[in-house]
C-alpha cells in the first residue's frame, strides 16, 4: 500500500473511530433514562399534583394553574391531557421498570379520579375537591349537589375509564375501591348506548328507546331550520366519540374477557355503517338526530360532512373490523376515502365542513356573537380549526394492512427511540422539569401568555416520561 493510501486510510479509521465514540457516548444508558424518570415522576408527584392529580399547564412557581381556563389549587382536569394522561405515563414507567414509586403515583391518579367519578357513572372535564368550588358536580361518593352530566365530549369519560381499566390491571384486581369504580363506568357507558350503536355526547341517564334507521339528508331547510337546543343528546360522532369509545370497549374486552364489550364494540361499528351519509358524500357528519339526519350543535356547527370526523371514522371502522374480524364493518372505507380524495382543497387541506349535496366546502364569519355562514376561508375565527390535514396516505396504508390481516402495532425500535432520548433527557432541568416556554400558539386550554414566557405543561411530561418508558422496554429491564 502506497504512503498516500496509507495516510488517507489512517485518516478514515481515526475518524470513523472518533465518530464512533461519540455516538456510544450521546447514547443514553439505561440507568440515565430510568433516573430521569424518578427525578421527574418525584417533582410532578411531590410538587404539581394536588388530590393526586393534574391540569394542563402550571407556571413555574406552580402558582397559576390552566386547564379549560385557570383552575384553583383544588380542581383537577379529567379532559387529556389532564389526570388520566399523566396517570397512563406513570404505568407506562411502571411497567418499564417494576418500580413501586410509578405505580403509586399511578394510583393517586386513579383514586382521584374515582373521587371526582359522578352519579351518572362517568366524568365532567374537572373535578372540584373544594366543596364551595364553581366546578363541583354531583359526586357518586360524597353527596354534594351540582351538574350529574357524564361527558364523552373530548375523551373526557373515556380516557378516565381507559386509564382506570389498566390500573386496575396493574394492581391485579386487588385494589376494591378501584376496581369498583371502573366496573360502575363501564355499567354506565354500555347504558349510554342507542339501540342503533351509537353514543350521546353527554348522559345523565340510561338512555331511551329509538328507531333503528339509517342517515340521510334533511328534506327542510337545514340552514334555518331543525335546531335542537339539547344537541348533546343526538347521536355524535364530533371530537372522535365513537373512536375514544371504541379504544374503552377493547380495553375492556381483553382486560375483563367479557363478551358483552366486545357485543357493545361490534354495536357500534354497526352504527358507524349506518351512519355513513348516502353518495353523493358518503362520509359521516358531527351529529344527527333521530331520524338519522345531520344537524345543528353549536351555533358554529353547522349540518355538514366532516372531514376531520370521516377520517377518525375511517380509524374506528378499521380497528373494529380487526378485534372482530369481521369485514363488514371495512365496506364503506373505498367510498369513504374515494370522496375524501376530491373533496381536497388546493393546497391539500380539507375543509372541517362540506354543504350538505353540493359538497362546497363551507365556514363561518363571526360579527359579535353570531356566526354566518360562507362560503370563503378569509379572516375565519380563531378559535375553532376551520380545516384540517389529510390523513388519507396512513389511512390508504392501513386499510391495506388491515385487510390482510394486520394492524400496526405503533411500536418504535430502540434505535428510533434513541434519536429523541438524549434530547430529553439533556432537557430536564435541576429540579427534575421539563420547562416549555410559550411561542404564541393556541395551546390546549386557551393558555395564553408572552411569548417566551416559561410553563410546565402535563402533556410534555406525559410524553416525555412515556418515550422514556417506551426506550426502557426497548433496551431491556
Amino acid at each position: 500500500m502506497c504512503e498516500k493510501v496509507k495516510s488517507t486510510w489512517s485518516a478514515f479509521v481515526i475518524v470513523f473511530a472518533t465518530l464512533a465514540s461519540a455516538s456510544q457516548a450521546a447514547e443514553v444508558s439505561l440507568e440515565q433514562a430510568a433516573t430521569a424518570m424518578r427525578r421527574a415522576t418525584d417533582f410532578y408527584t411531590s410538587k404539581v399534583a394536588t388530590h393526586g392529580g393534574y391540569v394542563y399547564h402550571y407556571s413555574l412557581d406552580l402558582r397559576q394553574r390552566w386547564g379549560e381556563g385557570e383552575a384553583t389549587k383544588d380542581q383537577v382536569w379529567v379532559q387529556p391531557p389532564g389526570t388520566p394522561t399523566v396517570g397512563m405515563a406513570f404505568l407506562q414507567a411502571y411497567h418499564a421498570t417494576g418500580e413501586q414509586r410509578f405505580l403509586k403515583a399511578a394510583t393517586d391518579a386513579g383514586m382521584a379520579l374515582v373521587k371526582g367519578q359522578l352519579k351518572s357513572g362517568g366524568w365532567t372535564n374537572a373535578i372540584d375537591f373544594d366543596p364551595a368550588g364553581r366546578r363541583v358536580s354531583l359526586y357518586l361518593r360524597d353527596g354534594r349537589r351540582g351538574k350529574n352530566n357524564s361527558s364523552l365530549d373530548d375523551g373526557q369519560t373515556q380516557s378516565a375509564i381507559l386509564f382506570l381499566i389498566r390500573l386496575d390491571a396493574a394492581i391485579q384486581f386487588q385494589h376494591d375501591v378501584i376496581h369498583e369504580a371502573t366496573m360502575i363506568a363501564l355499567d354506565a357507558l354500555l347504558a349510554a348506548q342507542f339501540p342503533n350503536g351509537g353514543f350521546p355526547q353527554v348522559w345523565t341517564r340510561p338512555v331511551e328507546q329509538r328507531p333503528i334507521v339509517k342517515a340521510s339528508y334533511p328534506t327542510y331547510d337545514w340552514r334555518t331550520e331543525g335546531r335542537i337546543k339539547q344537541y348533546w343528546e343526538m347521536y355524535t360522532l364530533n371530537d372522535n366519540v365513537t373512536g375514544y369509545v371504541a379504544k374503552v370497549l377493547v380495553a375492556a374486552n381483553e382486560t375483563y374477557d367479557d363478551v358483552q364489550y366486545l357485543t357493545a364494540l361490534q354495536r357500534l361499528g354497526d352504527f358507524l355503517l349506518l351512519a355513513q351519509m348516502p353518495e353523493p358524500q358518503p362520509g359521516w357528519a358531527q351529529q344527527y338526530n333521530v331520524e338519522m339526519k345531520p344537524i345543528w350543535a353549536r351555533k358554529f356547527e353547522p349540518p355538514a360532512i366532516a372531514s376531520d370526523e370521516t377520517q377518525e371514522v375511517l380509524q374506528t371502522l378499521m380497528a373494529i373490523a380487526h378485534v372482530t374480524s369481521d369485514a363488514k364493518y371495512l365496506a364503506p372505507i373505498p367510498s369513504a376515502i374515494a370522496w375524501l380524495e376530491r373533496s381536497r382543497l388546493s393546497d391539500g387541506q380539507f375543509a372541517r365542513f362540506y354543504e350538505l349535496r353540493s359538497n362546497r366546502p363551507l365556514f363561518m364569519k363571526r360579527r359579535g356573537d353570531r356566526y354566518e355562514l360562507t362560503y370563503k376561508d378569509a379572516n375565519l375565527p380563531s378559535h375553532y380549526g376551520w380545516k384540517s390535514a389529510s390523513q388519507l396516505p396512513s389511512l390508504e396504508k392501513m386499510y391495506a394492512r388491515v385487510r390482510s390481516g394486520q394492524m400496526p402495532s405503533g411500536k418504535r425500535s430502540r434505535i428510533q427511540l434513541s434519536r429523541q432520548v438524549r434530547d430529553v433527557v439533556d432537557a430536564l432541568d435541576a429540579e427534575g422539569r421539563w420547562v416549555s416556554y410559550f411561542d404564541g400558539t393556541p395551546k390546549i386550554g386557551q393558555l395564553k401568555l408572552p411569548v417566551g414566557t416559561p410553563y410546565l405543561s402535563s402533556e410534555v411530561f406525559s410524553e416525555h416520561l412515556t418515550l422514556l418508558a417506551d426506550y426502557v422496554s426497548a433496551t431491556g429491564k
